[in-house]
């Protein structure tokens, strides 16, 4: 490929509070040849996703954080370019983590070929991909729905917080969604079926949440913390579970929030109401994938499940896509369509 160039997105600097333009370099440089077992990846689709903001941090978390001029991490289809691996043919369609950039060699770990005549390829980014399994095995492991329970979800037109929303319906749950804005509520409870969507942006939101759910929460999915868990947190009922996956509020955080230390408070309501509150990453149920890629699957073919995408073109507008979807401007699956 002689004329090709490889764009990559790095790190530029660590972020001090909101990631800012500055803090990414659009970098050009050669297309890297690929070795005897490797392939060659063009990428096609490109996942934003909130943990990276997480390993743009030097902080200590579950995964290793970038270094200042490392390509940025993120999931990608991709179109196999050249192939001297068994088992990968030029013209393969996979999905896996080349980050952000064109071109990617990789030695085949982590990849997975889809079959685009079975769903849109973009969509093992979002429904059928890491968020969707997300939303699966936080709900099912530590949520374990049973039938005319209340679940309660915030960012809950997001691609975790819709699916948690529409798996607990079809367990017999009443689903409540928290999202930003009359446009993402209707959404919630025309196109998803929840049974009430509350605006996070109302001023009466925790008075809202209280009437949607008359019998408490008893499944509390947390993507957010905040104002929402402040609302959510007096109506957890005895024994309720809370999956923590998110705290998008408190990502961008330079120091501790103002107010009194509400930690005793928390403590003594998980001894007096016996709650369950785990934090989990989707690499914790790795083992369960076949059993949600088929029940997903399956749901979506029949149209038991639904979902949106935002879809921003080109690698270079990746950044700004990004802090939008930390500051919540996204309606849907967060994806890069990237361009040559």
């Amino acid at each position: 490929m002689p004329d090709a160039q490889n764009r990559r997105i790095v790190l530029a600097a660590r972020p001090k509070g909101e990631p800012k333009p500055s803090d990414f370099r659009l970098e050009t440089a050669p297309v890297p040849e690929p070795a005897d077992g490797q392939v060659l990846l063009r990428t096609l689709w490109l996942s934003l996703d909130p943990y990276m903001r997480g390993r743009m941090s030097a902080a200590k978390s579950y995964a290793k954080p970038l270094e200042i001029g490392d390509v940025m991490v993120g999931g990608t289809v991709s179109e196999v370019v050249e192939s001297k691996l068994h088992g990968f043919a030029a013209g393969d369609v996979v999905q896996g983590y080349a980050g952000w950039q064109d071109y990617a060699v990789s030695d085949g770990t982590g990849l997975r070929k889809l079959d685009p005549g079975l769903a849109p390829v973009q969509t093992s980014l979002g429904v059928l991909g890491m968020p969707g399994m997300t939303a699966y095995t936080g709900l099912m492991n530590i949520g374990q729905p049973k039938p005319g329970e209340t679940v309660v979800v915030a960012a809950a037109t997001g691609p975790v917080g819709s699916m948690v929303g529409q798996i607990a319906r079809l367990k017999g749950c009443r689903a409540v969604g928290i999202a930003g804005g009359p446009e993402k509520c209707r959404h919630l409870i025309e196109d998803l079926g929840f049974d009430a969507a509350i605006d996070h942006r109302s001023p009466d939101m925790p008075e809202q949440l209280a009437q949607a759910c008359p019998k408490g929460i008893d499944i509390y999915f947390e993507n957010v913390g905040g104002a929402v868990w402040s609302a959510v947190f007096p109506l957890l009922n005895d024994f309720a579970r809370i999956p923590v996956c998110g705290l998008v509020a408190h990502y961008n955080d330079t120091a501790p929030p103002p107010g009194p230390d509400r930690l005793p408070q928390l403590m003594s309501a998980v001894l007096s109401r016996r709650l369950t509150l785990r934090g989990f990453i989707v690499g914790d149920f790795a083992s369960q994938a076949e059993d949600f890629g088929r029940e997903a699957s399956q749901w979506l073919r029949e149209g038991r499940i639904k979902y949106r995408e935002d879809v921003v073109d080109g690698l270079e507008n990746a950044p700004q896509a990004l802090i939008g979807l930390l500051q919540g401007h996204n309606f849907g699956k967060l994806l890069v369509r990237v361009k040559q």
